[in-house]
This record gives structure tokens, sequence and C-alpha cells, in this order.
């Protein structure tokens, strides 16, 4: 073999092995892995961004297995018969809430549907709850401030769902809001009735206070309403009264009540809570009163899942012919 083909031979093996070199070089890139979820903590815990967008959503709710039990006929919360009527049902509830920043507050909106099974109900869903907020501002279908209570199942202070728009606004210590609600109330022909409500609550060291009001336009009454809480002891006082000018949508159960109740945390996962509520002219008529006195006991038998137990004993002159009569119910809930 002469110089020349040693030269070119040698080139030619060196190009293969540079090109091999080269082509071994070349390795597609691994897919970046996909983030599918991504928590959202600007809002508190269990919110995670909506895929392809900068909103926040939290998705929350309970399963509800109760069994009821009253001695007094027709309970609305039994099966309507005769004296001793118990009732079992479940209830299923979800509400997703959702937020975002905005440069005049938080925006969020939020959905609540729920059914009840039982031997009386079809199950169909219903609307709970639907409003929007916006910083302190808020419109919709919901709760309103009647719809909170003291600690136990005893007392019955008032409570309303309804459409209602209106601004709330935190000063410090101070929590201050008003509403205009759109009324349902039995002295009215339609649907046009409204009512306006406000309150001031505060936190004032380890006691808290909400001072409520509201009118209803249309019956030209209203009611005002004050609950405080206090650590005392080993568990929290609560304490509540009414007073309401006449039969209004807001109250209108009598002229005057009070209750109180007392929260004693036994251990970190149980606790007992007595209450008592007195009512004087129920109905508005004098002379005309009643009283309610019973106990709650909760346990919270692991993460996400409790057992209640309430027995009440109401004597009140405008129900069951004016005899008293015990009522109460048991109740497993999964919350997630």
């Amino acid at each position: 073999m002469n110089m020349r083909a040693i030269v070119l031979s040698s080139v030619a093996a060196l190009s293969f092995g540079a090109a091999a070199h080269a082509a071994d070089a070349i390795v597609a890139a691994e897919p970046e892995p996909m983030e599918y979820v991504r928590v959202c903590d600007a809002f508190g815990a269990g919110y995670f961004y909506i895929p392809g967008s900068e909103t926040c959503l939290k998705i929350s709710g309970y399963v509800r297995f109760q069994v009821d039990a009253s001695e007094l006929q027709n309970d609305a919360n039994n099966v309507s018969g005769t004296a001793g009527n118990w009732n079992a049902k479940t209830r299923g509830l979800v509400t997703f809430d959702t937020k975002s920043d905005t440069e005049y507050g938080a925006l969020g909106s939020t959905i609540t549907v729920r059914a009840w099974g039982d031997s009386s109900s079809s199950g169909n869903l219903e609307i709970d709850e639907a409003f929007l907020t916006l910083g302190g501002f808020r419109a919709g279908y919901g709760y309103n401030y009647w719809d909170t209570d003291i600690a136990g199942e005893t007392d019955d202070l008032g409570s309303n769902r309804i459409n209602q728009i209106g601004y709330e606004h935190t000063f410090g210590a101070i929590k201050a809001g008003l509403f205009v609600d759109e009324l349902t109330n039995t002295t009215a022909t339609n649907n046009d009735t409204w009512g306006v409500e406000g309150q001031v609550s505060a936190a004032i060291g380890s006691i808290n206070a909400a001072l409520l009001g509201g009118y209803d336009v249309d019956a030209s009454e209203g009611a005002v309403r004050l609950i405080v809480t206090a650590p005392v002891g080993p568990g929290t006082l609560n304490l509540a009264g009414i007073y309401s000018s006449g039969n209004n949508a807001y109250y209108g159960a009598g002229e005057w009540t009070v209750a109180t109740s007392y929260e004693l945390k036994v251990t970190d996962k149980f606790s007992v809570t007595p209450g008592f509520q007195y009512w004087d002219k129920l109905g508005w008529v004098s002379g005309q009163n009643g009283w309610k006195a019973g106990a709650t006991l909760d346990y919270a038998i692991t993460k996400g899942f409790a057992a209640k137990v309430s027995a009440q004993y109401t004597d009140r002159d405008d129900q069951n012919n004016g005899d008293g009569y015990w009522s109460g119910f048991f109740r497993l809930q999964r919350s997630f």
C-alpha cells in the first residue's frame, strides 16, 4: 500500500469517528414535568391555583348523618305524626370558594350546594349560599348576621338566609358592617319587602362582643341583639339578649329573650355545653312566656370526623298546649 492510500484511509477513518461522536452528542431534552396543581397560600390553607389562571380555589364541605327525636307532635325536625317522632336523615354539603388579588382588594365568590336524604325528602340539590365579595363589599344570597349564635344547641336567636348587598370594614379590633336585605315576611303579600341590618363587633382582650340591629321596613318593626363571650375558668361563658319591637323578619318569636351557655373543654377532643334560654311575651302576648334548658356533648373522634349528642327540654306557652317536651339529636359528621 503506497503512502497516498494510507493517508486517505486515515482521513476517512477520522472523519467517520468525528461524525459518529457528533451524532452521539445530540440528545433530546427530557420533557419538563407539568405542574397540574400549584398551592396558593395567599388566602390561607386549602387553596390552589385553577390551572391556567391566577384565581385560587378552595373546596370544602361535609357529610352529616343525624337522627332527630322529639316528644312534640309534628316537630319541624321530624316526620309529621303522633308524639314520639324520630327521623334519620343525611346531608351532603360542598362549598366552592374562589379568590384573586385586584387593585381594589381580594375578589372572591362562594357557591355552596347541599341536599338532604331521608324518608320524606327527594334529595334535590339546593343553593345554600351564592355570593361575591370585593374587599369589604358583598352581594348575593346567604346567611346574614342573625345566623350567628352562642355555643351549644339550646339557643334560638334568629337566623336568616336572604339576598343582600352591603359593606363591612375592620378598624383594628372593631368590625362594622351595614347591609340592605330582601326579606321574607309573614306580613307581606309580595317579594318587594326589604330591611336594613347593621352590626358592630369588637375584641377587647379575650372578651368578644357583637351588637346587631335590624329594621323590617314593611312591618315597621325592628330588633336588636347583643352577644358577649368571655373565657371563664376552664371554659367559655356565652351571654345573649334580644329585644324586638314587634313581629318582624329579623326576630319574630316574642318581645324579648335572654340566653346563656357555658362551653366546658374537658379535653382537647371532648366538650360539654349546658345552656338555658328564657322568652317573655311570646307572640307579643302578655303573660305568655317560655324557657328551654339542655346540654350538648361534642367529641372529635379523629381529624375531620366528629360526633355530637344534644338533649333539650322546652316549656313554652305557645307550643304543645303549654306542656313541656323533650327533643334532641345524635350526629356524625365528616368534614373536609
